[in-house]
């Protein structure tokens, strides 16, 4: 069989190049529908909050302040097996890790973290909106979100023993994106991934939220009540549709909580906190909130403190908006990981 010529193959290249580089072109620096976070830049350093780090425990003994979690492990020794079935003996480390970036965005394929690039995929159908002024349930504000693995301390090169990497993630990778889920934008849909909401859907579940929501603005989320989300509202359906109640950063955190709880039921995310989790990530089918708190990089950082799951935007960003071009939200999401570290 002859081989192909040149000129037959420069026409499938050229279109090829054109199909891997035509869509990802950066989007109009004139259009706020779709703005640069500029998170490669300064702003690595200068927005990050970094006294959320601490504390960072060592054998049991908390170092630099700081609060930790009240299921995190507090041994100080520990062993953990290898392949074979070895115990190798160590010391337990836990701190709070930078691990995730979630962001909330209302245009589809729009990704602020990669500079305001267009990413192909998604239509207008699926066009987001924050709703209207009046602020009442008769209407809904709706998020696109996209996940990305972020560990800033492997990043910048920081110390960070492997065996406390519980997912092995070493570079910013995309994750997840809500364009491609249909149970997002679909609450029927939601219903087959969480049917639990069937009975909690009643007054009493309801109520409950209340003190999960004055636990949280004091710092203390209550894992028990997995289907609060504190001062933000139901974290059920697990879709980015949610009631105007408030302002835009209650309603991109609850829809960036809602992502969070999603991935944990699909296994997706695990729990790295607890005496459980020093030589493994078991899985966590119902969100461990106390696990995690959140800290806004964009449109306004959050760089002296991090919030926790549910706490109230009065205390930490009830102003964190820019009109038209600082609508859309990137969060940090920091991790508390326990894990042992062997000799």
């Amino acid at each position: 069989m002859k081989a192909p010529t040149l000129p037959r193959l420069v026409g499938p290249a050229l279109l090829l190049a054109a199909l891997l580089t035509a869509p990802l072109g950066v989007a109009d620096a004139a259009d706020p529908a779709c703005p640069d976070a500029e998170l490669f830049s300064g702003k690595l350093i200068t927005d990050i909050c970094w006294a959320c780090l601490f504390p960072i425990r060592i054998a049991g003994m908390p170092l630099f302040g700081g609060t930790a979690p009240a299921g995190a492990a507090s041994a100080p020794f520990c062993a953990c097996n290898d392949g074979l079935g070895v115990p190798h003996p160590g010391f337990t480390v836990g701190m709070w890790e930078p691990a995730r970036l979630i962001e909330l965005v209302h245009a589809p394929r729009c990704a602020p973290a990669l500079g305001g690039i267009r990413l192909p995929l998604g239509s207008r159908r699926l066009l987001g909106t924050a709703g209207q002024a009046e602020y009442d349930a008769s209407d809904t504000s709706f998020y696109n979100f996209h996940w990305y693995a972020f560990p800033l301390l492997i990043l910048l090169d920081l110390f960070w023993d492997d065996r406390c990497n519980p997912d092995g993630y070493v570079d910013l990778d995309l994750l997840y994106l809500s364009e491609l889920d249909p149970t997002w934008n679909h609450d029927e849909l939601a219903f087959f991934t969480n049917p639990e909401a069937a009975w909690l859907a009643n007054p009493v579940a309801l109520a409950a939220c209340l003190a999960d929501a004055a636990a949280a603005t004091a710092g203390t989320p209550i894992d028990a009540l997995f289907w609060c989300a504190g001062t933000w509202g139901n974290l059920y359906p697990f879709t980015g549709r949610g009631p105007t109640l408030g302002s835009r950063a209650r309603e991109t955190s609850l829809a960036a909580a809602r992502s969070l709880a999603a991935l944990h039921r699909r296994g997706l995310a695990r729990r790295t906190m607890g005496d459980d989790a020093l030589c493994g990530s078991p899985i966590a089918p119902f969100l461990p909130k106390s696990q995690y708190k959140l800290s806004m990089f964009y449109p306004l950082p959050e760089t002296q403190r991090a919030h926790v799951i549910g706490e109230s935007p009065l205390t930490w960003g009830e102003w964190r908006n820019i009109p038209a071009v600082g609508e859309d939200h990137l969060y940090l999401l920091w991790r508390w990981n326990d894990c042992c570290a062997t000799f």
